[in-house]
């Protein structure tokens, strides 16, 4: 099959706050959380108790269902707190730097050579399984199965999203490490898609056993479950695996030095910030570091990862498990008088309802503002021009909301999470809240395959 993937559908928002490749300092974080928010279908158990001494790599809680997959502190320090909501629902596990960074000590000398019941032995004991996340679902993957292949997105097209290439930089040597040793999870193949745009080579040209795949296109033409569908799509009963290339860093970093370092580069992106550009920081880190970069008039919406998929942190949030970017864009809170009405020349549309579509490179300082309610649902075929799959999105939404399992099946249901309809929220003429209507389709699922 071809190596280049040509994608016509889609969309890119262009918004002002792009954050290019200037680094920015920040002040050390004296706070760090895990959210099992971020982890989907995860019910957590604590390990670790409040006030105990922990070390970067120290299991903090486990899956309720599934104890072999465990997640474990960013930072070396003291657990401060565990957070409840209603119902006693733990929130987050606040986590105190005590600025050390003493990392737990694996007695192993694990390298791509292993065979594979010590590296899955090593990934349970190092709490890796989280960095894995297996389709159809989007959940961690379960590591009593092994997966058809493995796939790995080493570019991101979302709105503001950061050149991964320039990321994950000099880290060559645990990429290679890592790959080297999943490939001992599989049978089939590791696809790495990169950005066919780009003149120079990406950081994964230079990695062996790999399959190079190069990828043209609006977003979503990024996520990796799009480059599932275009290269070996999953069927039902077929199971894969996806990675992030800061995964493959923490996985190399553990085989080849034996240490927990979930350290990272991440974006400061949008209009709410004073300055944009690159923070070298750890996985977890409290909002409050950011605090001097932020604009504080009008208010602005701290997001934990991009505009389209990602969980508002706030002031007093923190950074997401999976997330390499942190984004600021003014809150809506107001109401437009005959908005519809105007020229709209500073207002981007992805039609051409406003005069702006005569700029086609103009970016626009966009707020959170919906411009309008929720209204019933129509068919408008809005969804199908921002979905490069070879699916029905319109009529798989309508599939979920009435549970008709096998039509759900039919349609695609285990191709797709709610990522890969970000763009369908964003285009609604209806406000429908499309992510999370595909999220409680996988949920369905999961409860009635399990």
């Amino acid at each position: 099959m071809s190596e280049h993937y040509n994608l016509k559908r889609g969309l890119n928002i262009r918004i002002k706050g792009v954050p290019g490749d200037a680094n920015i300092e920040i002040k050390p974080a004296s706070f760090y959380a895990l959210i099992p928010g971020d982890f989907k279908f995860i019910t957590p158990k604590p390990i670790a108790r409040e006030g105990e001494k922990l070390k970067a790599g120290t299991p903090v809680f486990y899956s309720k269902d599934n104890p072999r997959i465990k997640i474990a502190s960013p930072v070396s320090g003291v657990l401060k707190e565990i957070r409840r909501g209603e119902r006693r629902v733990i929130e987050a596990f606040i986590i105190e730097n005590d600025g050390l960074q003493e990392n737990v000590s694996y007695n192993t000398t694990k390298t791509a050579g292993s065979t594979y019941e010590e590296l899955v032995a090593l990934f349970d004991e190092a709490c890796l399984w989280p960095f894995i996340i297996q389709r159809p679902y989007g959940t961690i993957a379960n590591p009593d199965q092994r997966p058809r292949d493995i796939f790995i997105s080493a570019f991101d097209t979302s709105p503001l999203s950061p050149d991964v290439d320039q990321i994950i930089k000099g880290q060559e040597l645990y990429i290679q490490e890592a790959v080297d040793s999943l490939k001992k999870f599989t049978d089939g193949k590791i696809y790495v898609s990169v950005d066919g745009k780009k003149k120079v080579n990406s950081v994964f040209s230079k990695i062996n056993n790999i399959e190079l795949k190069y990828f043209n296109g609006p977003h979503p033409a990024g996520n990796v479950g799009i480059q599932i569908h275009h290269i070996a799509p999953v069927n039902k009963g077929e199971t894969v695996w996806t990675l992030s290339p800061e995964g493959l860093v923490v996985i190399g970093k553990l085989l080849k030095e034996q240490r927990y370092d979930v350290s990272r580069v991440v974006a400061i992106s949008g209009s709410g910030f004073n300055t944009n550009g690159l923070v070298k920081t750890i996985s977890g880190v409290s909002v409050n570091s950011f605090s001097g970069l932020l604009k504080t008039d009008p208010p602005q919406r701290i997001i934990s990862g991009n505009v389209l998929t990602g969980r508002i942190a706030g002031y007093n949030g923190y950074l997401g498990f999976y997330d390499r970017m942190l984004t600021a864009i003014p809150e809506g809170n107001y109401y437009e008088f005959l908005g519809w009405a105007l020229p709209g020349f500073n207002k981007f549309s992805h039609t051409r309802t406003f005069f702006s579509w005569l700029s086609p490179k103009k970016r626009y300082e966009l707020d959170t503002n919906f411009h309008g309610g929720e209204r019933a649902l129509v068919m408008t075929g809005e969804y199908e021009k921002v979905v490069p799959m070879d699916i029905y999105p319109q009529h798989l939404v309508k599939a979920v909301i009435i549970q008709d399992i096998e039509l759900m099946e039919k349609l695609g249901i285990y191709e797709v999470i709610e990522e890969d309809f970000a763009l369908c929220d964003y285009v609604c003429t209806s406000k429908t809240e499309v992510q999370s209507i595909i999220r409680s389709g996988l949920e369905i699922m999961i409860k009635e395959m399990s």
